[in-house]
């Protein structure tokens, strides 16, 4: 894992319990919850939508019935609904696909006490 994303992930988990009101962000398109195991990204459908989660930027590029393709910091990934996959230090799992929007989590790794 490249040291940079360690030391914003490291920063993350420890400014965390300092910081529970920023965990909920709003930007075009998209709405993010994050926690110190990752965060929930919702994108609206139909929009150019763009999130930026733990220094790293998440697309939504396309939808293709059950398949959902993203962007995660530049690499892109096609995830089945329900299903989980690697990319760029994280796993990436898609949740949720409605008319409306797509929900995906992007997971840490970082373990909770």
């Amino acid at each position: 894992m490249p040291v940079r994303r360690l030391i914003t992930l490291s920063a993350f988990a420890l400014l965390l319990p300092f910081a529970v009101s920023a965990c909920t962000m709003t930007g075009p398109g998209t709405t993010s919850e994050c926690t110190v195991t990752g965060c929930t990204v919702t994108f609206e459908r139909g929009v150019s939508a763009k999130a930026s989660v733990l220094g790293i930027e998440a697309e939504l590029v396309a939808v293709n019935g059950d398949l959902v393709t993203l962007s995660i910091g530049g690499q892109q990934v096609t995830v089945p609904v329900g299903q989980s996959q690697a990319s760029n230090g994280m796993d990436v799992r898609v949740s949720e696909v409605t008319d409306d929007k797509v929900v995906v989590v992007l997971a840490t790794g970082l373990q909770t006490n």
